[in-house]
């Protein structure tokens, strides 16, 4: 059997630790980059090295090209008195696609799980209510995944928070254009939970 060059295999076994790329479509991804101009690798190779100089937002959490996100330096959402808490920069970009929301965010970068050893020091939690109350917030909305974690992390945001503050959890349940009979029961739950008036 033919033993292919260190560079490649190092490559392959690089791009496997991408989320959903196993060894056969890593391989190929290297195959097909063999072909390119050594200008066009370089060229890659110096955008994901970019990313070790990546920053976060030193209010939120999201990355920024600075100290402070476009969303945190935006003069019109700066003074907004509503914060959504999010678990990701995934979950905060997926929200700011929607372009409904002009509010503020804030990233947990988790869930509570005391299994894992994470609990309320490691997800920052009482940053979040020192901002709550240093920008002095009056709506927070919790948009964490319906999980038994998620459930338990927006039952302890709530509890550190004064009970004057209005907090809601964003809706769950039938996605538009979802058919009852090929939904899981929890999320049938969430849908019968979250019903409103019609």
């Amino acid at each position: 059997m033919i033993q292919l060059p260190e560079v490649i295999k190092n490559a392959v076994e690089a791009l496997t630790r991408l989320p959903g790329v196993g060894e056969k479509t890593a391989f190929r991804m290297v195959l097909s980059m063999t072909s390119w101009r050594a200008q066009e690798l370089e060229t890659v190779g110096a955008a994901l090295s970019g990313l070790t100089r990546l920053q976060v937002c030193s209010e939120c959490g999201m990355f920024a090209d600075g100290h402070r996100c476009s969303v945190c330096a935006d003069d019109a959402r700066s003074s907004s008195r509503t914060l959504c808490v999010v678990e990701s920069a995934s979950d905060l970009l997926a929200i700011e696609k929607s372009g409904h929301f002009r509010g503020l965010y804030h990233i947990l970068g988790g869930v509570l799980n005391p299994l894992l050893g994470v609990g309320p020091d490691e997800l920052g939690l009482h940053k979040l209510r020192d901002r709550i109350m240093d920008r002095e917030m009056e709506e927070v909305i919790l948009a964490v995944n319906p999980s038994v974690e998620g459930d338990a992390t927006c039952a302890y945001v709530k509890s550190i928070l004064p009970d004057n503050l209005r907090i809601e959890r964003i809706g769950f349940g039938v996605p538009i254009g979802g058919s009852l009979e090929y939904l899981d029961p929890m999320t049938i739950t969430k849908a019968l939970e979250n019903r409103k008036r019609f």
